[in-house]
């Protein structure tokens, strides 16, 4: 490999963000490079049952249609058409329908591993440069460029980069080296995951219910199959995480309730704290972070990888109108009219779930009707029940040409 190679973009993490940014400019005139610290995607594993699910909203459906991979995940993706939201032992609910959105699913359930194959098979006849398994060293940042120093096959190596985009995750190594502050709120949960199949069909349904505890979501996979995110006091997880599998699902049975009659096996289980995690500044000089770098959320609602998606179509498009108007793809103007266009929407993912999480953990009896009688509103009134809608979805933000399901 040449030393100090100069690439347009350097996107260091390959997970499932910066591969989707990888994946939207494959096609550009752009020197792009990725570097991940884990091996590139190689499981090709057929479908598990303990795979790890992701729950796609509508904006992400169109972010792949835009980007052209869409028609590769979609074979394996089950529609989400209804979601239930109750609180539990109370007489709250509302239910959201995909016609009131307007659109043919109000979101799609897959797996990280057919996501992982998908965005593989799509870079491999690509110009990109892939360094994987790779450590970043350090980064220093010049006038015309950002200098990335790596580590693989146990030798260092120099790269030079006009824009250093950050998709390495909530421990984000870019974030650190950058200097960017980010600020910590510790929700005190766990979130334990695990598939789940149940008596009776789903009906392409997803269910929020809201516990004492924290909210426990159920989403649609294959039959009567669906992924469970049970979110539990901390103090409280490693009990939980003790028990056999029918205790598990007897506990389980008792959080959620006989609506989809019992629940009949549990695959491997896996917990993760929860905290919000928010970066003060998202640029410095030529470079940015993106996803889970910049915003890492509680999964109430599950708008984490889907903001982070909203990210990469803004972020892209920004680059490209750089790119059309002659400009360095680093400079000031693409990180400006990026933030310009994507920090709103940020904000406004960040509140919602930290606010549904704040609402619906607290006991205090008229807070507890208070939410009750706004989730009946919510159900009785379709303009306040579109709007929450089109928020969930991810259509309030930036009408990016990767959102509306265009290529750039």
């Amino acid at each position: 490999m040449a030393e100090k190679q100069i690439y347009d973009i350097i996107i260091v993490g390959g997970g499932l963000v910066g591969a989707s940014l990888a994946c939207a400019l494959r096609t550009s005139s752009l020197k792009i490079a990725i570097i991940e610290a884990a091996p590139w995607f190689t499981d090709s594993r057929p479908p598990s049952y303990d795979d790890r699910i992701i729950a796609l909203n509508y904006a992400s459906h169109r972010i792949f249609s835009g980007i052209g991979v869409w028609d590769k995940i979609a074979p394996e993706a089950t529609a989400i058409k209804h979601i239930h939201v109750s609180d539990q032992g109370h007489f709250g609910f509302t239910r959201l329908n995909s016609h009131v959105l307007g659109a043919p699913a109000l979101g799609y359930v897959v797996s990280a591993r057919h996501l992982g194959q998908t965005f593989q098979e799509t870079l491999a006849p690509s110009s990109i440069d892939i360094f994987a398994p790779a450590q970043l060293v350090q980064l220093i940042n010049l006038e015309q460029a950002v200098e990335v120093q790596i580590k693989l096959d146990n030798q260092l190596h120099t790269l030079k980069t006009r824009l250093l985009v950050a998709a390495d995750g909530g421990h984000s190594k870019v974030r650190q080296l950058l200097g960017l502050t980010a600020l910590e709120t510790d929700y005190g949960q766990t979130a334990v995951i695990a598939n789940v199949t149940l008596e009776y069909p789903h009906k392409n349904t997803a269910y929020e219910r809201f516990t004492p505890s924290g909210p426990l979501a159920l989403l649609p996979r294959y039959k009567n199959d669906c992924s469970l995110v049970w979110t539990c006091v901390r103090d409280n997880t490693d009990e939980v995480m003790a028990l056999d599998d029918q205790s598990f699902l007897n506990a389980l049975q008792q959080q959620f309730g006989w609506r989809l009659g019992r629940f009949i096996q549990v695959g491997q289980r896996h917990a993760y704290p929860l905290r919000l995690i928010r970066v003060q500044q998202h640029t410095r000089p030529r470079a940015v972070v993106i996803g889970n770098a910049a915003h890492t959320l509680h999964p109430v609602a599950g708008q984490g990888l889907n903001l982070g998606l909203r990210d990469v179509a803004s972020l892209a498009e920004s680059v490209m109108e750089s790119v059309k108007a002659g400009e360095d793809v680093g400079s000031e103007a693409t990180l400006q009219r990026y933030t310009a266009w994507q920090l709103p929407d940020q904000q406004r993912a960040i509140a919602l779930t930290h606010k549904l999480v704040q609402v619906f953990c607290n006991t205090f009896g008229p807070l507890v009707v208070a939410r009750n009688f706004g989730l009946l509103v919510t159900d009785a009134l379709l303009p306040l029940k579109k709007q929450f809608l089109r928020q969930m979805a991810g259509l309030t933000g930036h009408p990016s040409r990767l959102v509306r399901g265009l290529p750039l």
